[in-house]
């Protein structure tokens, strides 16, 4: 897995590419200090995973990474956000642009390590009580009443679709939807193939959004604060 580390601290990217750097299947192929260095090498490398910093200079992390998920021939880049607080309204925004989900910068090496290869696998990457607030911004920022655009496409959904779609929106994740319904792993996975297709969604972010504003989960149902990620 092809990784590119964007941070506009030298130490922290050098400390993070050791993390890496020692593992067989990761491998660390540029960095960046800022936004504008991040496209640039980004389009460049086309990495599996970019590590994407919040606050920078010149450009930001959130105008960085919706440059680098609008582009198609960077479909297969994933960007996973650092971020310092869990409360940081950036990080909101970050994810709308695109991201896969985010990591505090406090965390454990192997959490970096397990949040690089889910992001890579396609599994979105949030602490539940995380997940929460997430959900609640969004929610109170649509207007009263008013339905989502995925709403009028939950009629393509299958019954299980559906199903599945509600435990993503909940936090879990393939292997916890696999024990709840009793299907193996590989059929979740179908599932949520044919959801993004569907509904049209990038990404596992995007269908954790989308279980929301179908109104098939609510903010009070999102995953108490002390389950691990």
């Amino acid at each position: 897995m092809r990784v590119v580390l964007v941070d506009d601290e030298p130490l922290l990217r050098r400390s993070l590419s050791m993390i890496i750097d020692v593992e067989p299947d990761l491998a660390v192929v540029g960095e960046a200090g800022d936004g504008v260095e991040a496209i640039a090498t980004v389009e460049a490398t086309v990495p599996d995973v970019v590590l994407m910093d919040v606050r920078m200079p010149r450009l930001d992390g959130i105008e960085a990474t919706r440059a680098i998920c609008r582009q198609p021939e960077l479909a297969h880049t994933r960007v996973l956000v650092l971020s310092m607080f869990d409360l940081d309204e950036y990080v909101f925004h970050a994810l709308r642009a695109g991201a896969s989900g985010f990591l505090l910068k406090d965390s454990r090496p192997d959490d970096l390590l397990d949040a690089i290869r889910r992001t890579h696998g396609g599994e979105s990457l949030f602490a539940p009580s995380i997940l929460a607030r997430l959900i609640e911004h969004y929610v109170c920022m649509r207007p009263s009443g008013r339905a989502g655009p995925v709403r009028s496409r939950l009629d393509q959904l299958t019954a299980r679709e559906a199903e599945v779609l509600g435990l993503i929106g909940q936090g879990l994740s393939n292997d916890e939807i696999a024990r709840h319904l009793t299907i193996a792993v590989k059929t979740v996975k179908s599932h949520i193939s044919h959801l993004l297709s569907k509904l049209g969604a990038r990404d596992r972010v995007q269908l954790v959004i989308a279980a929301y504003d179908s109104g098939l989960v609510s903010p009070v149902s999102a995953p108490a604060p002390d389950r691990q990620p």
